[in-house]
């Protein structure tokens, strides 16, 4: 896991946790989430700012695999965001989440929502490994996260589902087996709940 330094606290932090904060006349620092908060919460005079950091959980899935995720909280102007993540070669990857609240919010309410949500998701599978290679399941629904795939320099998306990397020329072979079907596409924010 690559990891640089806070240059508020000097801290050593894991690259996911660096915000570049800054502007172009001030120049630019890299911070670790909990100060970027702490600055960004004296910025907007929100006084009774708490940055909360949570362990990492351990969930199970449908399949009851376990599914480790690990928590940032991120303020920005008008509220906080709060995400669960799993760690693929040291980055976020697999399964994400996130919540967003007013800045005044509970912290372990946030947490109360976000693993709920988290247990919803992993309680669904919506892939499985039939004997035609992977396949769309019975219920023909599929939810996930459009991510970047470096494989084809950004070309292409790479879809996130049920927690695995899926390219966007194998999802075009699960979809193969619903031609001449219909179908909604309905995309949303990470935050929302689909």
């Amino acid at each position: 896991m690559r990891k640089t330094k806070c240059a508020g606290c000097g801290r050593q932090a894991p690259s996911f946790e660096i915000v570049e904060y800054g502007s172009t006349e001030a120049g630019f620092k890299r911070l670790c989430r909990r100060c970027f908060n702490r600055e960004a919460a004296t910025a907007a005079g929100l006084d009774s700012f708490e940055h909360v950091e949570f362990d990492r959980i351990r969930l199970k899935d449908a399949d009851e695999k376990f599914h480790e995720f690990h928590f940032t909280t991120f303020l920005f102007g008008t509220g906080v965001a709060l995400d669960a993540f799993e760690l693929r070669n040291g980055n976020p990857g697999g399964y994400r989440f996130q919540v967003i609240a007013e800045p005044d919010e509970d912290p372990l309410a946030m947490l109360g929502r976000l693993i709920a949500k988290i247990q919803r998701a992993l309680a669904v599978k919506h892939l499985e490994d039939g004997e035609y290679g992977l396949q769309i399941g019975q219920a023909g629904v599929v939810r996930g996260l459009i991510d970047w795939d470096a494989a084809q320099d950004g070309r292409l998306p790479l879809l996130v589902i049920d927690g695995r990397e899926i390219s966007w020329d194998d999802f075009g072979r699960c979809l193969m087996t619903f031609e001449g079907a219909q179908f909604k596409l309905q995309i949303g924010d990470k935050s929302e709940e689909l």
